[in-house]
């Protein structure tokens, strides 16, 4: 899915909008994602305010251009378990509050006529998605009780998993969160805040880059979205020779541990650091 919507996956358009819609399948909405990941998270990385990302989420902090409250001290402790809510939120609100917003907010550039078949679209692939994984287990006799439980079991697994990789990514010590100036312009080129916002996590292993299909690989994608996750590895050598050649810092965590302790401690620093923008102005 996630190669798909990037046009990555194929050659082939078609094939590509197939395997795309393989996310409206499972409760999403390929529309939207295309809206908050390919245009805003990637073309504004870890920017405060445009970055869907690392929005201010209330009870989470991801970014040090957001408002500090006291009990941010203690997402450390919380963090995952509001990860673990990301997919069911996912497949009940979320695409009906972007939908709001992006059409609001003028991200989404569908005339009034395609957004009522685009929310008629969501609302009907959201119905097929509980109908199935919902309604026909109770339908044919599993106790409903245990349908659910299971069902909300796998949602916790899948946001903790999915949430987590997201934030390895970006959300870590070592990445930056550049501000813009008056003029709405940051301070390095494109490709050079890229690397500067983005971390790679375990690039030797190959069985995690198989399971994450290649977001271990981060960097790499963020330069070339357009190119399918099982190249990474031969582009990375080439990314990290020329990051070399021109005195780039090339961002990676060798190993899942190191890439979630990491994480861990930015989460400690940023539950405390006041907010960047205070006084300024």
């Amino acid at each position: 899915m996630h190669d798909a919507i990037h046009g990555a996956y194929s050659s082939s358009n078609v094939v590509n909008k197939m395997m795309g819609f393989t996310l409206n399948l499972v409760g999403g909405s390929k529309h939207n994602w295309r809206l908050q990941h390919n245009i805003l998270h990637h073309t504004y990385t870890n920017i405060s305010h445009m970055d869907d990302d690392i929005a201010d989420k209330t009870v989470l902090r991801f970014s040090p251009h957001t408002p500090l409250k006291w009990y941010h001290k203690l997402q450390p402790v919380y963090a995952f378990f509001f990860y673990g809510l990301l997919t069911l939120y996912w497949v009940t609100l979320k695409d009906f509050v972007q939908f709001i917003l992006y059409t609001r907010d003028g991200v989404n550039p569908n005339s009034r006529t395609q957004n009522v078949k685009l929310l008629l679209g969501i609302i009907t692939m959201k119905a097929a998605y509980f109908f199935v994984l919902l309604g026909i287990p109770t339908l044919i006799g599993i106790p409903f009780l245990h349908v659910l439980y299971g069902f909300l079991l796998m949602h916790f697994a899948a946001g903790i998993i999915l949430t987590t990789v997201f934030q390895l990514a970006h959300s870590v010590d070592e990445t930056e969160f550049p501000v813009p100036d008056d003029d709405g312009k940051i301070q390095n080129a494109w490709a050079i805040h890229q690397m500067e916002t983005t971390m790679n996590f375990a690039p030797g292993n190959r069985w995690l880059s198989w399971y994450l299909g290649g977001l271990n690989y981060q960097v790499e994608h963020h330069l070339f979205p357009g190119i399918c996750h099982v190249h990474h590895p031969e582009v990375s050598k080439i990314v990290r020779e020329t990051a070399r050649e021109f005195d780039v810092a090339y961002q990676e965590h060798e190993s899942l541990a190191a890439a979630l302790k990491s994480h861990v401690r930015y989460m400690i620093r940023i539950g405390k650091l006041p907010d960047l923008n205070d006084g300024i102005g």
